[in-house]
């Protein structure tokens, strides 16, 4: 199984700024990761202008090819100068990840030093010195395993505290010693929630008004979560056992949405359905869930996925998600997935057929591609089959 990498990053505004001066950019190919973190010189507008422009030039030029000598010189020769320093000036670190060889390059230029975590320990980079179109980068190669962590940061994340809580700032030997900790005990949350954790240490330091911007970025090496949602019986009944055991010939999270689907299912792979207690008490307008052996989560049908629907919309990550419903607890499973696969029941439910009810069978065809098309956009693999 070959590993992702898992993007997020976090970004605080100087205070009393509109826009930061930092800028993440992230494209991703078929073959390929190229991630771009960019401070500007000073900060507000013309910072933000300054690293807009380098991160998309880099990220733009790389991706279509260009060796790294050429893409500096472009950078170098296509950014304003700044009439008071008389400098044309934005710092970088960029990192490209080669999804065959599972093989990392980073390269800095005046950013701080990128922290890496392997088995929950830093893990000292080799990096070597060269110059290229008048500036002084450093750059390495190395192999990523599964649970390595990459933290990229600009260096108002460093600075964070000076003048207050530390003398000096915060210090990136300190960072690291924070990052180190805190990763062995919470290695399971996404990358945008460790990010998140560097930035809120330093709205703290800063005493929540910064006094730079401050931008993280993390990357992580993980294999892929998968998850299968059976949603609606078989047109055919034949074809109720079949479904059934896909279902449980899968690895990953199990989920089934709908009360007749799970009978079906219980029925078939001889398992007890019953209601889960505890989601009696919830105050949710969603149905409460049942529960199966075997099975991560099983709900009501359309309601349940429209809710789903409604969060998924709204929310960036897990920790992004509240409640305990069953419409809570899909969401957060679809967010924590890659690959997803929609086992899709075209049998009709009488139900459905309520002309009180505005539900029909094409509402749920079109409430499914809606869930794919907003997952889609949040980077998931996703395969719907019809029955």
């Amino acid at each position: 199984m070959d590993l992702i990498f898992e993007t997020g990053f976090s970004s605080l505004f100087k205070n009393g700024e509109e826009l930061c001066g930092d800028k993440v950019e992230i494209a991703r190919t078929e073959n390929s990761l190229i991630a771009v973190l960019s401070d500007g010189l000073g900060s507000g507008v013309k910072a933000n202008i300054l690293a807009t422009l380098t991160t998309k030039i880099i990220v733009t030029m790389l991706n279509n090819g260009a060796n790294l000598v050429d893409v500096l010189e472009t950078v170098g020769s296509t950014l304003p100068i700044c009439k008071v320093r008389n400098l044309a000036y934005s710092t970088f670190t960029i990192v490209q990840i080669n999804y065959e060889q599972e093989e990392v390059t980073i390269i800095e230029f005046d950013n701080p030093g990128t922290i890496f975590l392997r088995n929950g320990k830093v893990f000292p980079l080799k990096m070597k010195t060269r110059k290229i179109a008048e500036k002084e980068i450093r750059e390495c190669n190395l192999k990523m395993q599964e649970g390595d962590l990459l933290v990229a940061m600009s260096d108002g994340v460093v600075h964070a505290g000076v003048g207050g809580v530390f003398n000096f700032g915060w210090q990136w030997e300190n960072v690291a010693k924070y990052m180190e900790k805190n990763y062995q005990t919470n290695s399971k949350q996404d990358a945008r929630a460790i990010a998140c954790w560097l930035t809120d240490v330093c709205l703290n330091l800063y005493s929540e008004r910064p006094g730079d911007d401050a931008t993280v970025l993390a990357i992580k090496a993980r294999y892929p979560e998968s998850a299968t949602i059976v949603v609606g019986p078989p047109e055919d009944p034949s074809k109720d056992r079949f479904v059934s055991e896909q279902l449980f010939n899968t690895t990953g999270k199990r989920v089934i949405c709908g009360g007749t689907t799970s009978k079906i299912i219980a029925r078939e792979m001889k398992r007890e359905l019953k209601v889960k207690l505890l989601s009696l008490a919830s105050s949710s307008k969603v149905p409460p869930c049942g529960e199966m052996e075997g099975v991560d989560l099983v709900t009501e049908g359309v309601l349940t996925l429209s809710r789903t629907l409604e969060i998924l919309k709204l929310s960036s990550s897990v920790d992004d998600i509240q409640g305990q419903d069953g419409a809570a607890e899909l969401a957060k499973i679809l967010v924590g997935s890659d690959n997803i696969r929609f086992m899709v029941g075209k049998a009709l439910n009488p139900a459905y057929q309520n002309p009180d009810l505005p539900i029909d069978f094409a509402f749920k065809m079109r409430l499914v591609d809606s869930l794919k098309d907003v997952l889609h956009e949040k980077g998931k693999s996703i395969n719907i089959e019809y029955y």
